[in-house]
């Protein structure tokens, strides 16, 4: 969907079509969660802090968030996807991939298909939503971007190799700032560049995403889309208004945080056998620290000593905190559903 949670406002109060609005928490530590396409001409983008996106656009509008009527339009566009597959994906409340190889629609193809999605969410529900079609999962995300907003991209699997030579590195899967930064350090700038490296050399500077960076560059990507996508790990987060670094103020907030946490543990009916915490310094860095072990944490009575137990470990005299994190991990037992793949189709934000 194209800047979905902006357009629903747009859609929905006529006085904010064509204006630059930005949905999040209007407050001195908000962050943008999605800008309108007018906004982004500005520069304004999700994630950024809503203070510079007010200075990048001084006529900016800030829309509070309203989650329940996002999962409500969400699910009417799931509706129109499931005329066509059982096979959905959804990566979040405004993305999915959707399995195309076997449908309801008969011997279609696939790029017809997308186009009569699209249709249908415009005139059903009054959104545009931009699609990209290929043969597996990471070309279908890549293409899903090249034509925004309200437009689709192919690749045909005679096209990949000489589309994935020409693709800055930065537009890669799983490729994020840090790692663009190592791989230009390395010479590498676009897919052919990455092509030209030996798989031992990825994954000596990488790991195991060296293995995955090798595949995409020769479009390769086997895996699945999975309809049941099984949950890894339930947390929360609370960022302060003001920086703290007192030991009281730090275990009266930790407590607030572990009391959430088991209430989304509980909601979700998730089980994790590993306790991680996360904060964040004023300067913005970050540190984690977890604990694993056999049995699953349950409750606040169970959490809270293990969670004490890890911030114990962080040293805040002297780097007053800006934010703290709280999630569980590791399911015990984990079933996920296997599906062979062929199409894909790709709709995000």
């Amino acid at each position: 969907m194209d800047a979905f949670f902006a357009a629903v406002e747009q859609r929905d109060n006529p006085e904010l079509r064509g204006k630059p609005i930005a949905v999040g928490f209007d407050g001195p530590r908000g962050v943008v969660s999605t800008a309108s396409y007018e906004a982004r001409r500005f520069g304004v983008h999700s994630a950024m802090s809503v203070a510079k996106a007010k200075r990048l656009c001084p006529q900016l509008i800030m829309i509070p968030s309203d989650h329940a009527r996002y999962k409500a339009v969400s699910m009417q566009v799931h509706d129109i996807f499931s005329e066509y597959t059982d096979v959905i994906e959804p990566l979040s409340i405004d993305e999915a991939f959707l399995d195309v190889s076997v449908n309801k629609k008969g011997d279609i193809d696939a790029e017809v298909m997308a186009g009569e999605i699209r249709s249908k969410i415009r005139e059903r529900l009054d959104l545009t939503a931009s699609a990209g079609v290929s043969y597996n999962k990471f070309l279908a995300k890549v293409a899903s971007d090249y034509n925004k907003p309200d437009g689709m991209f192919a690749i045909s699997p005679d096209e990949a190799l000489d589309f994935i030579a020409t693709l800055p590195i930065e537009r890669f899967w799983g490729v994020g700032p840090k790692t663009a930064v190592l791989m230009h350090r390395m010479g590498i700038f676009n897919g052919l560049q990455l092509r030209q490296c030996t798989l031992g050399h990825l994954t000596e500077v990488f790991g195991k995403a060296g293995r995955i960076y090798y595949d995409f560059s020769r479009g390769i990507d086997d895996r699945p889309v999975e309809p049941v996508r099984v949950r890894k790990s339930v947390g929360c987060e609370h960022t302060f208004l003001d920086d703290i670094n007192r030991k009281a103020a730090v275990v009266i907030e930790l407590y607030h945080i572990v009391v959430e946490l088991v209430e989304r543990l509980e909601k979700s009916k998730f089980s994790g056998c590993t306790l991680t915490l996360k904060v964040k310094f004023f300067d913005f860095t970050q540190i984690t620290r977890s604990i694993t072990r056999t049995a699953p944490f349950t409750g606040k009575a169970d959490i809270l000593p293990f969670a004490k137990r890890l911030m114990s470990q962080v040293d805040y005299s002297a780097k007053a905190i800006r934010l703290i994190g709280l999630s569980v991990s590791n399911p015990p037992d984990e079933v996920r559903r296997k599906v062979w793949v062929e199409g894909f189709l790709d709709f995000k934000d």
